[in-house]
């Protein structure tokens, strides 16, 4: 394989400055809002004026959580001459997940009577009373989810038809009974992208969770201006198979919450936006267009929020040959389940599931070798010392 080298650019004064106002106004937007959520800001690290770096990166958090998940990583990078830019989330600068979170509804028509339905019958009503008294988030178990699918379903048939419209790719029927804006991730994030238009030389979009579905999403519709893709167990299908993707596109009538960062409550047609923005991540399009580009996968064995064997079929999808070429600049690695990596892996604090990431540091280091060489070993994140050859990571 030829090895690609990050040539370094030189950003003027006023270049950066461009891009400082840029994002400044961005960010007084966000400031100048009552419902703004603290700590949830994007912030930069920009190297000075005429100093050689080796390009940008725009980096995007998980799911609920704020951009100083990706911080350490940032610092690591910007350390070892890259700028970067951390975004936040679509509608995550804010609090009120329901009013200013991408998300998937019925369509009032449908919604509506629903729930009337559903307020009307005394079944549901003493089960949702039970589960919100019961400290657990407001998550049913999987058999709760499969009866309560049942119970819906008898009090409307047209669900079944609903179920379908959701289920399968494209389908002309999902207009039909729902209102989504699952693509506001993606026009975001190109806001974010347009900001740092002004700045010479290569970006690299890395991101985690549905922040990786960003940062692939990005590279698709991008070419020409993101040179390479670091996604960090992207969510491109809601873990935990058919029946709790079926609860998640189908419980809003329900009008059960889950809680995020922050003990944000967050209504599932937020959920249901995330898992339907991976499902747009993976249209073949999308994949077509991320054949040529460098990409870099980083996977857990030990996954709550994002399927697995998804992000592995996806990962194989971008080297398998296309008809005239085959590309072999996308690498993928797993974290085998003894290894006790979680789903946020990118924050060696954050606990998950009794977890935390012992193996951060060669993973930061590999990630710096993929952005500056295009290459991955993956030898390096089977032990947790450093890797001997790469900037070694500073004492916090």
């Amino acid at each position: 394989m030829v090895t690609l080298q990050t040539s370094p650019t030189t950003p003027t004064h006023d270049q950066l400055q461009t891009t400082r106002q840029r994002i400044d106004t961005y960010v007084q937007t966000i400031a100048a809002r009552s419902d703004r959520r603290d700590g949830a800001f994007p912030y930069y690290l920009f190297h000075g004026a005429d100093t050689p770096v080796k390009g940008t990166v725009l980096m995007f958090h998980g799911f609920s959580a704020k951009p100083h998940q990706m911080s350490r990583l940032a610092d690591y990078l910007f350390r070892n001459g890259f700028n970067v830019y951390q975004a936040t989330l679509a509608g995550h600068a804010y609090v009120n997940p329901d009013k200013n979170w991408p998300q998937v509804d019925l369509k009032p028509e449908i919604l509506i009577p629903l729930r009337e339905k559903v307020s009307a019958d005394p079944v549901l009503q003493h089960f949702l009373a039970n589960l919100a008294a019961s400290g657990d988030g407001a998550t049913p178990t999987p058999v709760q989810m499969v009866g309560l699918m049942a119970r819906l379903s008898k009090l409307e048939p047209r669900l079944l038809d609903i179920i379908a419209a959701i289920e399968r790719e494209n389908d002309p029927d999902f207009d039909r009974y729902f209102v989504s804006s699952h693509l506001t991730y993606l026009s975001d994030a190109q806001a974010r992208l347009a900001e740092l238009e002004a700045l010479p030389g290569p970006i690299y979009t890395v991101g985690l969770s549905v922040g990786g579905a960003v940062a692939l999403a990005l590279g698709a519709k991008n070419p020409q201006r993101v040179a390479k893709v670091v996604a960090f167990a992207p969510l491109l299908e809601v873990y935990g198979g058919e029946t709790r993707e079926r609860y998640i596109n189908l419980a809003g009538p329900l009008d059960v919450k889950e809680f995020g960062w922050d003990e944000l409550r967050f209504p599932l047609g937020c959920f249901t936006a995330a898992n339907r923005f991976g499902a747009f991540v993976q249209s073949k399009d999308n994949i077509a267009a991320l054949w040529p580009q460098p990409t870099l996968m980083i996977l857990t064995e030990n996954e709550d929020a994002a399927d697995l064997r998804t992000n592995q079929k996806f990962a194989q999808s971008l080297s398998q040959p296309s008809m005239f070429k085959r590309y072999d600049n996308h690498y993928l690695y797993t974290f085998p389940s003894e290894a006790l990596v979680p789903h946020p892996m990118v924050d060696p604090l954050e606990v998950s599931q009794n977890m935390s990431n012992e193996y951060w540091k060669p993973m930061y280091q590999e990630t710096f070798r993929f952005l500056t060489q295009t290459e991955f070993k993956s030898r390096s994140l089977e032990q947790i010392n450093e890797v001997s050859d790469l900037p070694v990571i500073p004492l916090p």
